[in-house]
């Protein structure tokens, strides 16, 4: 194998191609959409947002047990034994002699139990918290989908980008070569000098290293892409790299009132506002007295009991072994009682401190998405606005470099032109493409910035 075998620029040819023609474990070339959609799938925080849901149902179901009664069964059996009791009776006003006496009980007792804090203000202030909690928890994992579909958008437009800019880089590097090979020749034949020669080397140097960015450039944004998506980047495969742009007017007034009443974030800030606020007025309630009320029943209890006694047959004392049963069918207890925490060594006051801190977060937190809304809102379309200005202005310079190109090259072919100014022309011509790239990927990452502001996900 020859030197040239192992110079830069091969390698670079060579990692583009392990790049661009490789085709892993992804059958089908995989879309913006089908990247959006596996990131929605196992992203880490859409799966974290998912888990907040469930913590915040775990609360509602806690709230719901301070709000609604509470019930029980039991059948218990109980067994009394005593041996050898030892004592006199007082008959008639006198004691008798002392007896020995032994005693047994059993009984089983079926039964119902249940109790009910039936008028417990903050009881039912922390249920209509939990339930707010449940819904901020809900729009803010909307909104944190939201989010993903952005980034994952924004990421795959940035690895289209860089397939192109690496096709862009290729093709300098070519057309590098060739001037190269072609001052070398009429250096030969003495048409061009020394220096002009070595400027040609030297660009032909740059191009391989931009050729070897690039190629590595695919590479890590990729591997960002999978990150994103949550899957290893070996699971990849081919993804759609055509980026084709049309053009919208949107107005501002419009999108600001879409994402004013559409934005999920901004309904999530304002529920945990109302969570917070439900909060503070249970902590509130909760130096106030409440009414609960219990309640039990038993079935069929059984109960038998047997004695005795010795000696038995003395005077006044019957005979020396005694055996009772009883049954009931039903017996029913209730309660009803008034209970107020007078004092309940600070633990109220532990929890009013809490509640004031968290309406102060979320007041702010749902202030601050309000007062930062339009900002955005403009920031988004100026954004999108100038990514359109900049692809025409680069659609439009390409045009002229392409332009500028072919007549230096006819210049350069009957020798009215010099090889720095080819090298000059053709190094305009390829950062014309590549700023038109750049801004088309801009474009797209802008659409979906809007998309994301306006409230609109999947």
């Amino acid at each position: 194998m020859s030197n040239r075998g192992l110079r830069p620029a091969n390698f670079a040819v060579l990692a583009a191609a392990l790049v661009l023609g490789a085709r892993p474990s992804w059958s089908a070339v995989m879309t913006v959409d089908d990247a959006v959609k596996i990131a929605l799938q196992h992203n880490t925080l859409v799966i974290g947002a998912d888990a907040g849901v469930l913590d915040a149902k775990s609360g509602l179901y806690g709230a719901y047990s301070g709000i609604l009664p509470h019930a029980s069964a039991s059948l218990s059996r109980s067994s009394t034994v005593v041996d050898n009791q030892t004592g006199g009776r007082n008959i008639g006003g006198g004691l008798t002699a002392p007896l020995t006496s032994d005693f047994e009980s059993h009984g089983t007792t079926p039964g119902l139990n249940g109790t009910w804090n039936v008028l417990n203000l903050s009881s039912i202030e922390g249920f209509r918290s939990a339930s707010s909690s449940l819904k901020a928890a809900k729009l803010s994992r909307t909104a944190t989908r939201n989010d993903v579909i952005l980034e994952t958008r924004r990421q795959f437009y940035t690895t289209v980008s860089t397939y192109h800019l690496a096709r862009v880089a290729a093709g300098a590097l070519r057309v590098a070569r060739d001037n190269e090979r072609r001052s070398s020749a009429l250096f030969e034949v003495g048409s061009v000098s020394k220096s002009d020669l070595l400027k040609a080397q030297v660009r032909t140097a740059q191009s391989e290293l931009d050729s070897i960015t690039a190629a590595q450039a695919i590479v890590n944004s990729r591997i960002a892409l999978a990150s994103q998506i949550g899957i290893r980047e070996s699971e990849l495969g081919d993804i759609d790299t055509v980026l084709t742009v049309t053009p919208q007017e949107f107005d501002e007034a419009e999108l600001y009132k879409e994402a004013a009443a559409k934005r999920p974030d901004l309904m999530a800030a304002e529920a945990d506002l109302a969570s917070a606020k439900s909060q503070e007025s249970s902590a509130h309630f909760n130096r106030l007295p409440y009414v609960s009320m219990q309640g039990g029943v038993t079935f069929n209890t059984k109960d038998h009991q047997t004695s005795t006694i010795d000696p038995p047959g003395l005077p006044g004392i019957p005979p020396g072994i005694e055996s009772t049963s009883s049954q009931t069918d039903r017996q029913f207890q209730g309660s009803i009682a008034l209970n107020w925490n007078f004092f309940d060594g600070l633990s109220t006051d532990s929890r009013n401190a809490a509640a004031r801190a968290r309406v102060r977060r979320s007041t702010e937190t749902y202030d601050a998405l309000q007062r930062n809304l339009e900002s955005e809102v403009h920031q988004a379309v100026i954004a999108y606005r100038e990514a359109v200005e900049r692809d025409r202005v680069a659609s439009r310079a390409f045009e002229s470099a392409v332009e500028n190109l072919k007549l230096i090259q006819q210049k350069y072919n009957v020798g009215s032109a010099t090889i720095l100014d080819l090298v000059d022309a053709q190094e305009q011509a390829t950062q014309a493409a590549v700023d038109g790239v750049s801004a088309r990927a801009q474009i797209r990452i802008a659409e979906a910035t809007i998309d994301r502001v306006r409230g609109r996900g999947e």
